[in-house]
């Protein structure tokens, strides 16, 4: 909401100016409808942003069933728990905004990957599976 205030307010000031710039000769100049098309569609932009999927944040249980299942994939997954939540939200919300399984099984094993772990897409797809099995449930 603030941001499409600052929007419209920018648009209205780059108009303002726009309509009391003088030319060079000194009387007054023609509106510049550019600047204010371009303000205008930045703030139609503003008004229609896309709803991100509502990713849970799973309870001690849920939690406890995530990094077990994230353990049986691979151990160092779950060494780090804040972590592992992290990226299993970002993999929920692949998994709710409605992506295929094997992208989200692509994205998955690409966001847990990192420092000794490189996963692969069937390892990914397993991390999915303990995402959803533990908490992400769809809206």
């Amino acid at each position: 909401m603030r941001i499409r205030v600052i929007t419209i307010g920018v648009a209205a000031a780059g108009a303002l100016l726009s309509l009391t710039a003088c030319g060079s000769s000194g009387g007054p100049a023609t509106p510049n409808p550019a600047p204010t098309q371009a303000a205008a569609t930045s703030a139609a932009g503003a008004t229609k942003p896309s709803a991100p999927p509502v990713v849970p944040s799973p309870n001690a249980a849920q939690q406890a069933g995530l990094l077990a299942g994230l353990k049986i994939v691979n151990p160092e997954l779950a060494a780090d728990p804040t972590k592992a939540v992290a990226g299993a939200q970002y993999v929920c919300a692949q998994i709710q905004s409605g992506k295929d399984e094997a992208t989200v099984a692509k994205e998955a094993a690409a966001k847990f990957s990192g420092g000794s772990v490189t996963l692969n897409d069937q390892q990914g797809k397993l991390v999915a599976t303990a995402v959803k099995t533990s908490f992400c449930t769809m809206p």
